[in-house]
């Protein structure tokens, strides 16, 4: 009989909870279980309705921070959405195609995009907000410059620690290389970033953007046009193209009168 009345103790109970809760890893129980047990016995929950309400709270903890965790290893210079694009500005610029591939179904697929326009016209915006909107959906990330991109694999390469250095480009449900073709890239950086796109093919989805259209980009990987062909191929197979033009929204406040 007194085993059953310490069992049922309201006190020990509430006193051993909080440290079961926290090396359960349960914060969102351990900070609410006492705050809900009061409003579950003012509105006549049931047991079961308590215990829901626990558990949808700590599930919901959960993946606010899987997010949080989400877009951090994504390392975006900076969080863009959709709804911030200015869609005014460009003068050319295929909005249904767009908006269409922020149902995301091109991660699903592994197929590519490639947003190609000129300077400050958004495309490293768009696909930013890509980007984000995937981490919201649970997708993993990683955005970075192209050029950095090579100039890391240049280094790990001749620190004979290149196939691991190529895991981050390649483990991400969705690579961003942002700003192909601003700056040139030699033959080692060009065979470099062949071999993301190749070794991505089919296995995941890559977001490129550049200022080049296609014909120039042979300029880009060091005017070797077989390998420019070959990584086209693999890049264009499943792949969207969006071209945005016009001027540079960057400059904005100089242009305008």
């Amino acid at each position: 009989m007194d085993e059953h009345n310490s069992v049922s103790d309201p006190t020990k109970i509430q006193a051993d909870l909080g440290p079961n809760l926290t090396l359960l890893n349960l914060p969102f129980m351990n900070n609410n279980f006492d705050p809900l047990a009061h409003q579950a016995a003012k509105r006549g929950w049931s047991h079961v309705d308590y215990l829901s309400a626990l558990v949808d709270g700590e599930a919901s903890l959960r993946r606010d921070r899987s997010i949080e965790r989400r877009i951090r290893l994504a390392r975006f210079p900076v969080k863009k959405t959709l709804d911030q694009f200015q869609w005014s500005w460009p003068t050319t610029v295929n909005r249904a195609a767009v908006q269409h591939l922020f149902r995301l179904k091109f991660i699903e697929d592994k197929s590519n995009v490639v947003f190609l326009g000129p300077v400050g016209v958004g495309k490293t915006h768009l696909a930013t907000a890509l980007g984000y909107a995937a981490c919201l959906q649970g997708k993993s990330v990683l955005f970075a410059p192209a050029i950095d991109v090579i100039n890391t694999l240049s280094v790990a390469q001749a620190a004979n620690r290149l196939k691991s250095e190529l895991r981050k480009y390649l483990g991400p449900s969705t690579l961003i290389l942002d700003e192909l073709g601003y700056l040139p890239i030699d033959k080692r950086g060009a065979d470099l970033l062949f071999q993301i796109i190749s070794l991505r093919y089919e296995h995941g989805s890559t977001i490129i953007t550049s200022n080049r259209a296609y014909k120039q980009w042979p300029q880009i990987f060091n005017n070797d046009s077989t390998l420019t062909s070959a990584l086209l191929d693999r890049l264009l197979h499943h792949a969207e193209t969006i071209i945005i033009e016009g001027r540079s929204f960057r400059m904005k406040d100089q242009i305008e009168p």
